[in-house]
């Protein structure tokens, strides 16, 4: 899921982000996502056992809401249409949901990995004359 981002850099240096941010915008517009009342974050395949994991833990109401704006795109593509202004997706509308649940997923692997190959030996006792 991971892959090498640019992100975190530009988000510590503001002068950078000003500078990023309307092309970001443009990107997120260009896309065409928003058009047809999706987010970002269902965008992501649902091809990993992570993310198919992520998206067992979303509460009711958000996959409800997910599946129902993914349901609500494909009719929009079938009718090679787009929604009306006031039901595409705003900038404001558009936070990841998902991808938090991801890294918090791909974390609590990390440690577990790390846990299942620590090697556990005895110390050895020390000197009894002390």
């Amino acid at each position: 899921m991971s892959a090498p981002s640019l992100a975190n850099y530009i988000t510590k240096r503001p002068w950078l982000k000003r500078w990023m941010m309307p092309l970001a915008n443009w990107y997120a517009d260009a896309a065409g996502y928003r058009k047809l009342g999706l987010r970002a974050d269902d965008l992501i395949p649902e091809e990993s056992d992570t993310v198919l994991l992520a998206l067992k833990r979303l509460p009711p109401k958000e996959a409800y809401d997910r599946v129902f704006r993914l349901r609500r795109a494909f009719q929009c593509s079938l009718a090679h249409q787009l929604l009306p202004k006031d039901q595409q997706t705003k900038p404001e509308d558009d936070y990841a949901y998902l991808s938090p649940i991801i890294k918090e997923i791909e974390a609590e692997s990390r440690e577990r990995d790390d846990l299942e190959a620590m090697v556990v030996s005895k110390r050895k006792k020390a000197a009894e004359g002390h």
